[in-house]
């Protein structure tokens, strides 16, 4: 698949992987919907990408999955339907499993799981309508196994996993494929910010 004038929505936007993603996918020709927390800094990618006035700022927070459909339809009512969907925001942990408190496990089930199908379910009607689109999700080498001082975030990746392989086998006749991209470490701000116990 080529990106060339595709629409391609990229959350986590702002920094690290999603950043690299918009200035790659910019200079390759794709339209860009750029989504994270951080508004400001969402302005300053789309203004370094290749061709700004082309592409879309929509801030997003992925803790709150009840805003994500109404983000969804300003997005398909603004620059059109989403060609390729990027789930790459997401929120780390260290700590042991013991010392993690239950308020910071949900939270990372809330952002990098819960949000991620849920902007995708919001998506996902009007590429199956279409009988054409992407989902890519940023996962994890730690969304294949498990490592110490981790486990919220390894579990947060496993479910990904498991509920986007199962949607692969859904929606194949549709047209539409999914993709998990699980890279090793990269040093992004995902691991300056991670939560801990």
């Amino acid at each position: 698949m080529t990106v060339r004038d595709c629409l391609v929505w990229i959350t986590g936007a702002s920094s690290g992987i999603g950043e690299a993603l918009a200035y790659e996918l910019s200079r390759r020709g794709a339209r860009l919907v750029l989504s994270s927390r951080r508004e400001d800094a969402l302005e300053a990618v789309r203004e370094r990408c290749r061709r700004p006035g082309e592409h879309l700022v929509q801030p997003l927070d992925l803790a709150r999955p009840d805003t994500l459909r109404a983000a969804a339809d300003a997005v398909r009512d603004t620059v059109g339907p989403v060609d390729v969907l990027v789930n790459n925001g997401g929120i780390s942990q260290r700590g042991t499993a013991a010392e993690t408190e239950m308020e910071v496990v949900r939270r990372i089930m809330e952002v990098n799981f819960f949000g991620a199908v849920q902007l995708t379910k919001a998506v996902l009607p009007s590429m199956i309508e279409r009988q054409q689109g992407h989902v890519v999700v940023v996962s994890s080498v730690v969304g294949k196994f498990g490592t110490p001082l981790r486990s919220s975030y390894a579990a947060s990746k496993h479910a990904l996993h498991g509920w986007f392989d199962s949607l692969r086998a859904e929606v194949y006749d549709d047209g539409i494929g999914v993709t998990l991209a699980c890279p090793g470490f990269v040093k992004t701000n995902v691991a300056s910010n991670a939560l801990y116990p």
